[in-house]
């Protein structure tokens, strides 16, 4: 039976973020899985909607001989220092040159994580695998949907295969058709033909939703042009933040009618108007979103997009709370305005030390430096009470991340003028409504709630959504790119459909 190594690299890289990607980053166990090398990697990341436990649970069913590396993945931010890169690949090449014998390689990577010393940092340490097995040896990958897949990338690996979804609820579906495609290059004995044509435009990350048009019907044609042509295919829209020469959207395909079937998607994903989208500014949200709720049945949802953890954003600017105080929503809807999650370690502490009903003086949040050369909204001073503390350690029941558990630290439920706040000692996407009840707060019972999340949001919070708006509040991730002061980006890439 084949021998394969299989280990997993994972961080989406906005370049112009404040927080960089340090090893800490990779072994707190946040957001995603803290760092696990050898046999535990399989036992821990088992049943865990990931790539990696999708490939592991197909090989199993045919019997593979699978020698674990290690698994790293840490929550977007700026920039993956070179010692937190150079300890991953380390290890990896480490274990690849310990394993004896092997019949090939799968990676579980991203595909947009940028080192500080090396913009492609996947192509990089693919490369490095491909230097210590040579040409012959197949490696495969699975990425996101937002990977910036390079020509490094598409040289070094026998197959890539990415997410169909967005929110990602694919994850260990793309696992396993990695597996597949890599028991396709066994039973090939070698390469299949690939074809690959990348966008000449970069588009917003609230324009990419599969649960949307344009998208969701682009990715319904690639599954039947799958089918027409036998061929395994991916278009990657890209992470539209990463400051490097190749940063752009990807369609690319495996198969003997690979060049067909890519031209064809191609053709649908090409034309840029169908990419472009209207943002709110953040007081309009909430005056239409406050407008909406009075008659609405079910919550009103607003994404504060640019404030985006799962996109380098810090989860802790204050403009969307700041619009929510000026216009009064507390104190309208009295306890079921909520906002999360708000990253702040020292108020989270400050209000578990003080225990529930105490009320505190705080000045919640933080202005961080934006890619507008300026701040953010100020911290929101008052007197909070306090509803509700947890230790943050809860388990993910939505459809992204099932069966995760992540440990934000110490959390609390602080209101302030009628409005609830979910306030962490860790850094995470609000994707799932665990992480709301986590600190008491019923997301059923709300008239409006504000997430710090782009998309991802809409796979747990869609189904009990009754409208959903997509705010643009001060923040580190640009909803538009054109937006951002790019540097290494070519010309030949417009930044903006």
């Amino acid at each position: 039976m084949p021998r394969i190594l299989i280990a997993g690299y994972q961080h989406e890289t906005n370049t112009f973020a404040p927080s960089l990607a340090d090893w800490a980053a990779f072994t707190r166990g946040d957001s995603f899985p803290a760092f696990v090398r050898g046999d535990a990697m399989v036992e821990q990341l088992a049943g865990i909607n990931l790539p990696v436990a999708g490939f592991v649970e197909f090989a199993r069913r045919r019997g593979w001989t699978l020698r674990p590396s290690c698994w790293a993945g840490a929550i977007p931010s700026s920039y993956v220092t070179r010692d937190a890169f150079e300890r991953i690949a380390g290890a990896i090449v480490e274990d690849l040159r310990a394993a004896g014998s092997l019949d090939a390689i799968y990676l579980d990577l991203h595909g947009a994580a940028v080192a500080e010393h090396a913009d492609d940092s996947e192509g990089e340490l693919i490369a490095r695998l491909r230097a210590v097995v040579g040409p012959e040896l197949p490696i495969v990958a699975s990425l996101d949907l937002h990977a910036n897949v390079t020509h490094a990338l598409l040289a070094h690996a026998d197959a890539l295969v990415a997410y169909r979804t967005y929110p990602h609820i694919d994850m260990a579906r793309t696992g396993e058709r990695a597996a597949e495609l890599l028991d396709r290059r066994l039973r090939a004995g070698q390469r299949e033909p690939m074809h690959a044509r990348r966008l000449p435009f970069l588009i917003p990350l609230n324009a990419q939703s599969t649960w949307q048009q344009p998208a969701q019907d682009h990715y319904q044609a690639l599954e039947a042009f799958d089918q027409d042509h036998g061929t395994v295919m991916s278009f990657c829209m890209g992470f539209p933040a990463s400051d490097f020469a190749e940063c752009a959207p990807m369609v690319w395909g495996h198969g003997e009618r690979a060049i067909a079937a890519v031209d064809r998607l191609y053709d649908r994903v090409a034309e840029p108007t169908q990419w472009r989208l209207a943002i709110l500014p953040a007081r309009e949200a909430v005056a239409q979103a406050l407008a909406l709720a009075g008659s609405a049945s079910h919550p009103v949802v607003i994404a504060d997009t640019q404030d985006n953890p799962g996109a380098g954003g810090d989860s802790n600017t204050t403009g969307m709370l700041h619009a929510l105080l000026a216009q009064g929503a507390g104190r309208r809807f009295p306890g079921q305005v909520a906002l999360g999650l708000m990253f702040d370690a020292a108020a989270a502490r400050a209000a578990v030390e003080a225990g529930v009903g105490a009320e505190i003086e705080l000045a919640l949040g933080t202005a961080v430096p934006t890619f507008t050369g300026q701040a953010s909204d100020p911290p929101v001073r008052g007197r909070y009470r306090v509803l509700a503390t947890s230790d943050g350690r809860v388990t993910l029941t939505g459809p992204m991340m099932t069966g995760l558990t992540v440990q934000l630290g110490p959390s609390a439920c602080l209101e302030i003028d009628g409005i609830r706040i979910a306030v962490v000692s860790g850094k995470k996407q609000l994707l799932d409504r665990q992480l709301l009840r986590m600190v008491g707060i019923q997301p059923e019972q709300m008239r409006l709630i504000v997430v710090k999340s782009s998309n991802h949001f809409r796979a747990d919070f869609t189904p009990i959504a009754s409208h959903v708006l997509v705010a643009k509040a001060a923040g580190p991730m640009a909803a538009d790119p054109a937006d951002l002061p790019w540097r290494k980006l070519p010309a030949a890439i417009r930044r903006r459909p």
